[in-house]
C-alpha cells in the first residue's frame, strides 16, 4: 500500500543531521515512494514510528556478521528478534535485502528494513513486539532455505500466535525473508483496570 503524503512533508530529523528534513528530499534520494508494513498501515502507528525509530536508526547500522551455515544465520535471526536486539538483527541483512509480508508488503534494501525492525524492538507499551519469544516447531530445509513453522508467545499475549517464515541465506547471511507475521493479528490480553 502506497502511503498518501503532502507533497513536501517534513519530518524531525535523526538528531545528529539537522533539525528539519524535507521527506521529498528523503525520498529524492532514496528514488522511492514509501511503503508502509502493515502493522504500522492497519494499526495507526506512523506517527510513532517516525518519532520513535530515529534515534535507533542515529545508530550506524552495524557491521555485517555472517554465520557459518544457513541455519546459524536462522538461529541467529530468531536469537536477535526474541532478544529485541536491533544492531544483531541488521548484522544480518545485506544491502539488497528483500523483506515479503502478509498482504503484498514488500520492504526493500537495508535502511528501510533497519526502519521497520527499530519499531519491531519496542515493547508492546510503545508500538512494537519486544517481549515475543518465538520456538520453532518445525523446519523444512531446502537448499540455503530454511522454511520455519514457528510459535510466539509473550506474557502480554492472551493466546500464542503461529506463523510461518522463509529464510532464504546466501553468503553467511539473510538475503530474503517471507513471513505470515502479522502484528495486527496478535491477540493481547486485556490491561488490568486499577480500582481507585
Amino acid at each position: 500500500m502506497k502511503v498518501g503524503l503532502p507533497a513536501c512533508a517534513t519530518i524531525p530529523a535523526l538528531p545528529q543531521v539537522s533539525p528539519i528534513i524535507p521527506l521529498c528530499d528523503i525520498l529524492a534520494r532514496m528514488n522511492r515512494t514509501p511503503t508502509l508494513p502493515s502493522f504500522l498501515r492497519t494499526s495507526g502507528l506512523l506517527g510513532l514510528a517516525l518519532a520513535t525509530a530515529a534515534p535507533m536508526l542515529a545508530q550506524s547500522m552495524p557491521p555485517l556478521k555472517r554465520q557459518p551455515t544457513p541455519a546459524k544465520v536462522v538461529e541467529e535471526h530468531m536469537a536477535a528478534f526474541s532478544s529485541c536486539n536491533w544492531p544483531r538483527l541488521m548484522a544480518q541483512f545485506p544491502e539488497n535485502v528483500e523483506f515479503f509480508g502478509p498482504n503484498g508488503q514488500v520492504v526493500r534494501g537495508r535502511a528501510a528494513l533497519g526502519r521497520m525492525f527499530a519499531q519491531v524492538v519496542k515493547p508492546p507499551s510503545e508500538g512494537g513486539t519486544c517481549g515475543l519469544k518465538i520456538t520453532a516447531e518445525h523446519i523444512f530445509i531446502v537448499g540455503d532455505t530454511i522454511n520455519v513453522q514457528w510459535r510466539a508467545e509473550a506474557p502480554f499475549l492472551a493466546e500464542p500466535y503461529r506463523g510461518a517464515d522463509a529464510y532464504e541465506t546466501h553468503d553467511g547471511l539473510m538475503a530474503a525473508q517471507v513471513t505470515t507475521f502479522d502484528a495486527a493479528a496478535l491477540k493481547m490480553k486485556k490491561p488490568v483496570k486499577s480500582h481507585k
